[in-house]
């Protein structure tokens, strides 16, 4: 069993006095959903999710070496232009992972990140980003230990990124990755995300996401509190169980392609994380009435037409519409008919499963 402190290096063979890397690194949709957290990061419930493509973070980092002064020190731009707003966000991150990452004060950083998709999109762009850093930081540390394993590198980016953003932890590595310990799920573990180690059918490669973007206003919730509220919700237990049921019930689905069932399972996760805000205390409602009218267009499209068409959600009022590939005319057809005038300014993202986080 790999335990936290296996990440915490004893010393360094190389030194570095300057130089960058750059990643970038996806944003991903769960499937299973998690909801609910322990202390460090640590998922209250295991989860799954498909890997996006297009929607992702590209992170330039810059290090020189500078004398340690005891201070983390570290400029941040977001496309080209400093922004003050997201440095208490870093500075949280570097706190967390000092441990993993001894030498992170002996240097000065220049981060430079942006996003492919809008800012304020709607789409969750801390998995995305803190994915990207945390790819970065690996490949400087790489460079101080040339001796790491591969195996090594990933599991230690996907737990750093886990410490900044705990859905970043399945932005890493994969197409479908798994975060959480499940007993059926080989290698599955809740300090970094896995990529699925089984048989995935023809019928989920190339599966399309198309975002439908609602509302993209700021959260109503922050993650944070979100999950800080299933610590005394009256359904939590029941909640953790059924995602380790559903995730169980996932693994015959992904071999054998059945459609069917992977639709029952991924809606009825979507409505049971807004069914754990809706009765949480505080309670919040997040999804928007144009939310639910996308909801029962595809619901009575997929009734006239038996296209395998469904959605999910995640902690907010955007729709994700999945679908394999070799519906996607009719199902984009679909959605400019019909769907495009519940979105915020009629937009829409198109992405498809992507493979994570890419080196430039």
């Amino acid at each position: 069993m790999i335990a936290a402190t296996d990440f915490i290096p004893s010393k360094y063979s190389q030194t570095i006095e300057s130089g960058n890397f750059q990643w970038s690194a996806p944003s991903n949709i769960a499937l299973v959903k998690y909801w609910g957290k322990k202390e460090h990061q640590i998922p209250a419930n295991p989860s799954v999710s498909f890997t996006l493509n297009a929607c992702k973070t590209i992170t330039k980092l810059a290090f020189a070496k500078k004398i340690n002064t005891g201070n983390f020190s570290f400029d941040l731009l977001f496309e080209g232009k400093p922004k003050e707003d997201f440095k208490p966000k870093i500075q949280k991150f570097l706190e967390r992972i000092e441990i993993y990452m001894p030498f992170l004060k002996d240097y000065h950083f220049t981060i430079d990140t942006e996003n492919t998709f809008p800012h304020s999109s709607g789409i969750a762009s801390s998995a995305s980003g803190m994915a990207a850093l945390a790819m970065n930081l690996m490949s400087l540390e790489k460079a101080l230990n040339p001796e790491m394993t591969e195996e090594y590198f990933y599991q230690k980016a996907s737990l750093l990124a886990r410490l900044g953003s705990g859905s970043a932890c399945r932005s890493i590595k994969g197409s479908v990755v798994v975060w959480g310990n499940q007993a059926n799920i080989k290698g599955s573990s809740d300090l970094f995300g896995v990529e699925y180690p089984y048989a995935i059918h023809d019928n989920f490669k190339d599966f399309q996401d198309t975002i439908l973007l609602v509302d993209k206003g700021e959260k109503q919730v922050s993650s944070t509190v979100g999950h800080d509220l299933m610590h005394n919700h009256p359904f939590a237990e029941r909640r953790f169980a059924q995602a380790h049921e559903n995730l169980d019930q996932l693994i015959p689905i992904f071999e054998n392609g059945n459609l069917t069932e992977f639709i029952k399972i991924v809606e009825s996760e979507a409505l049971t994380l807004h069914a754990m805000m809706m009765t949480s205390m505080p309670y919040f409602i997040l999804m928007k009435p144009n939310t639910l009218q996308i909801i029962n267009a595809i619901w009575k499209f997929r009734n006239e037409t038996v296209i395998p068409v469904c959605f999910t959600l995640d902690a907010g009022a955007n729709v994700h519409v999945l679908y394999p590939k070799n519906v996607k005319e009719k199902v984009l057809q679909f959605i400019k008919d019909e769907l495009v005038g519940y979105c915020q300014n009629g937009q829409y993202l198109c992405d498809q499963i992507g493979i994570g986080a890419v080196q430039y």
